[in-house]
């Protein structure tokens, strides 16, 4: 399994995981609320007792503070991981109900119909070639 931090700050951080076949994220806990976005391919995730298998467009929650794990068997899984931190965290979690349109393949483009995206996610940009002044702050 590979990862990386796409952006991390006081309120939080959002990563990227790559999971090969048979890979795993041991079963831990951790103090800040974590939501697990599966983004391509599909695997398995535990929450506390419960196992439960899940696939691209699906999104897991992981109470702050709970038992949680994933992973993954016969098959490759990539997914962000949004955490939140601070004050307030394990306080009340607010559900967004929400729907989606399904891909139409018989009239693709007709009003109300989805397509299936494809792609893949932006490299991270390269240092500039300008020397850094590094009592600015700077990130490069």
């Amino acid at each position: 399994m590979t990862g990386r931090v796409i952006h991390q700050d006081g309120r939080g951080s959002i990563a990227e995981l790559a999971f090969s076949a048979n890979a795993m994220i041991a079963p831990h806990t951790n103090p800040n609320t974590t939501y697990f976005v599966v983004v391509s391919g599909g695997g398995f995730v535990q929450v506390a007792d419960e196992r439960a298998r899940v696939g691209h467009g699906e999104a897991v929650l992981w109470p702050a503070g709970e038992l949680h794990g994933a992973w993954t068997e016969g098959t490759e899984m990539r997914a962000l991981v949004v955490e939140f931190s601070g004050a307030g965290d394990a306080g009340d979690v607010v559900t967004i109900e929400a729907s989606a349109r399904l891909p139409n393949p018989e009239a693709p483009g007709t009003p109300g119909s989805a397509t299936v995206g494809r792609g893949s996610l932006a490299e991270p940009p390269a240092p500039p070639s300008v020397k850094r002044d590094e009592s600015s702050g700077e990130p490069w």
